[in-house]
């Protein structure tokens, strides 16, 4: 038998690094080739990674949400498919019984485990406790059910015991506890006598609502219990979590969250993947090209009536039309009068020279806010589309970034790009311009404002568009000129047809 190392590869151009977001396999998985074994995040993209070899999952190396190196083995796979890939060691005996439900953290041991037959904690002897070892696969497993004990009486109820918080609740003398059934059986009768020696009650609560009350964060312990044994309920839960609730309200809110310790008043997020590559490109566009930015007021009107007559042509039916495919056909048209806009600022460290690479065609980055942080995929060689295949790009481009499945060659290569913040209501701002780009243009919001036009104030669909440039390359005239051109082609889209 063989057992294959799987290593983390490079998935795209300079990537050193990468998280594993999610497993798709699990020890003792039969895979084929190409299986999709997980889910990787670099800086770019949300990358699946199928498997080069055919056999069983033998061990996960590397856990979710662990960022590692180009390089690093990340799972091992047995080319033996015939048999459980369990080592003989660490697999549950079939004959050994297992308890039925594993105890919670913060659980008190039972009264019983002195006599757990020398193992520590109130472990079965001769296995594991559930949960210890490898998952059982459950397609291929039938649930083993648990075996009476000696400890646990016939006739106790199907819930799990923890202590009690609760007046309604009563207590046994210790002298119980020496009987088999004293750590699973609850005596109702009240105690006879003032002097209460021990406690081997504990309150109850079936599994369900213990699970609830975990996923709440509730400790049983403060819950008054009104079941008809005593135990914990669903609506005791459900009226603690109200009044719980209500004390929070009282609190504030965001600012001062009632219980929480002084130390977790601030929330500390690790700067990973989208959102380290886009601090890292920001920083050094910023402080590396000195931007210039320049703003334009825009009669838009003609491109709204524009795009309302492409929703009703036939041509592009089942096509989104916004006027965002306008400003994006107005930019490439206005790069090409313009050419240095589609350009890059190139250093050459050895000798200490700089050239501008002036581009001869263009992939049309768009930035998108998506669940993983801003992305800026482009639409290669957008020259060469005509309107309604812009318009599918431009559609194939937003499903794919808010899906979270851009690939990272998607978002290399980029010549100019379009910040549409007006879909936020944004009237404009200062865009910081790609890296490796000299020109980005920001797109506000469309909005009726009253404008003059022929002497007369009337009501008109007015967008403010801003620009930043990189000085190095674009200077001011060049920089007013792209963008007149740009407002040209909104207050009139007819100039496309020249």
């Amino acid at each position: 038998m063989t057992l294959n190392k799987f290593n983390l590869p490079d998935v795209g151009e300079g990537l050193t690094e990468a998280e594993i977001v999610s497993w798709k396999v699990k020890p003792g998985d039969a895979v084929a080739i190409n299986d999709i074994l997980c889910e990787i995040e670099t800086a770019k993209s949300i990358v699946e990674l199928p498997s080069p070899f055919a056999g069983t999952v033998s061990e996960l190396l590397v856990q979710e949400g662990v960022t590692i190196d180009v390089g690093t083995a990340i799972i091992s796979v047995s080319d033996d498919v015939s048999g459980d890939p369990t080592p003989a060691d660490v697999r549950a005996p079939e004959t050994v019984p297992q308890p039925l439900y594993g105890k919670l953290p913060g659980d008190a041991p039972d009264a019983g485990a002195a006599n757990d037959g020398g193992t520590q904690g109130g472990a079965p002897a001769g296995g594991p406790l559930v949960g210890s070892g490898p998952k059982a696969d459950a397609v291929k497993r039938r649930p083993r059910k648990a075996a009476p004990a000696a400890a646990v009486s016939v006739n106790a109820p199907e819930v799990e015991p923890v202590q009690p918080h609760s007046p309604a609740e009563v207590t046994q003398p210790a002298a119980a506890a020496a009987s088999p059934s004293a750590s699973a059986a609850v005596d109702n009768r009240p105690t006879l006598g003032g002097t209460i020696t021990g406690l081997v009650n504990r309150v109850l609560a079936k599994p369900p609502v213990r699970k609830i009350a975990r996923d709440l964060g509730i400790d049983l312990a403060d819950v008054v219990a009104t079941g008809s044994r005593g135990e914990v309920t669903r609506e005791d839960l459900v009226s603690y979590q109200a009044q719980r609730d209500a004390e929070l309200d009282k609190a504030d809110g965001f600012w001062g969250k009632a219980g929480k310790p002084q130390d977790q008043r601030v929330e500390r997020i690790p700067v990973k993947g989208v959102r380290k590559a886009t601090a890292k490109a920001m920083v050094e566009s910023a402080f590396s090209a000195p931007h210039v930015s320049i703003f334009v007021d825009v009669d838009a009107s003609r491109t709204m009536e524009f795009v309302k007559r492409l929703k009703a042509s036939r041509d592009f039916e089942g096509i989104k039309v916004s006027p965002l495919l306008i400003l994006a056909k107005a930019v490439i048209w206005a790069a090409a009068r313009n050419p240095s806009v589609n350009a890059a600022w190139v250093d050459d460290a050895e000798s200490g020279t700089a050239e501008i690479h002036v581009k001869h065609f263009m992939n049309l980055g768009i930035a998108a806010a998506t669940p993983r942080g801003l992305m800026v995929p482009n639409i290669k060689n957008a020259q060469d589309l005509s309107l309604k295949e812009l318009a599918l790009a431009l559609n194939n481009l937003a499903t794919t970034a808010r899906a979270g499945k851009t690939q990272p060659a998607e978002m290399q290569g980029g010549t100019l790009t379009i910040t549409n913040i007006g879909a936020l209501g944004i009237d404009t701002g200062t865009p910081i311009i790609n890296p490796g780009e000299v020109a980005i243009v920001a797109f506000g919001t469309i909005k009726q404002k009253p404008w003059v036009l022929d002497g007369e104030v009337i009501p008109r669909w007015i967008t403010t568009l801003g620009g930043s440039f990189d000085h190095r390359v674009v200077d001011g005239d060049l920089s007013a000129r792209f963008m007149a051109d740009v407002a040209a082609i909104l207050e009139e889209p007819a100039l496309l047809l020249d």
